[in-house]
């Protein structure tokens, strides 16, 4: 009976994320975003990004700027593993561009679909781990515009969606996965080097 009642609880989560999946990758879709999309999801358009929060910490807090690099380096191998070992291993989906079912209704942005498995997003593990920890450790300072990571994290969760070669279960669970990291190392830095207000700010 318990199997039964899980066997039709994962189908129906499984519809309705193939039913999202489709509306987000074919239906909801414009020729902007169709650019745009892709160019989001490729981690080395960001590369400048990463550069310039390392000089940014390294010139406005001298004080623990190494510890600061160092858990936010950590935050993404921690994620990254995570996601590899801890989920893609063990728990095997076709991506939606593999998926038989879906093969007429994917439409596929980027040049290949590999055959690793679809969940989690890795992406999306990294990225909201590296928001979650720039937020954690720079909210008393940036106040409101500490939360401005979650935008850019979403935005590129988004684009694996709509590629093409994520399911949005895949994203959800693999932003949550990179959250917990991101408050771990976050909480970490805070307690133990925390930044208070800029070098050369007045006290």
């Amino acid at each position: 009976m318990f199997y039964l009642l899980r066997s039709g609880l994962f189908e129906k989560l499984e519809q309705w994320d193939q039913w999202l999946f489709i509306k987000l990758n074919s239906q909801l879709t414009n020729p902007a975003f169709d650019v745009i999309m892709p160019f989001m999801r490729n981690g080395t358009h960001w590369a400048p990004l990463y550069l310039f929060l390392g000089v940014f910490v390294l010139v406005n807090f001298r004080k623990n700027s190494g510890w600061w690099i160092l858990l936010f380096i950590a935050t993404v191998a921690l994620t990254d593993l995570g996601g590899n070992y801890l989920f893609k291993k063990n728990f095997y989906r076709p991506r939606p561009c593999r998926e038989l079912d879906l093969l007429f209704h994917v439409r596929l942005l980027i040049h290949n679909c590999t055959e690793a498995s679809s969940f989690i997003s890795n992406h999306a593990a990294n990225h909201f781990g590296m928001a979650t920890f720039f937020f954690i450790t720079f909210r008393k300072i940036l106040r409101k515009w500490a939360w401005i990571g979650f935008l850019w994290a979403g935005l590129i969760a988004y684009a694996q969606v709509y590629v093409g070669i994520h399911y949005p279960l895949d994203i959800l669970t693999g932003a949550l996965f990179g959250m917990m990291i991101g408050i771990l190392t976050g909480k970490l830095f805070n307690k133990r080097y925390g930044f208070v207000i800029f070098d050369n700010q007045p006290t």
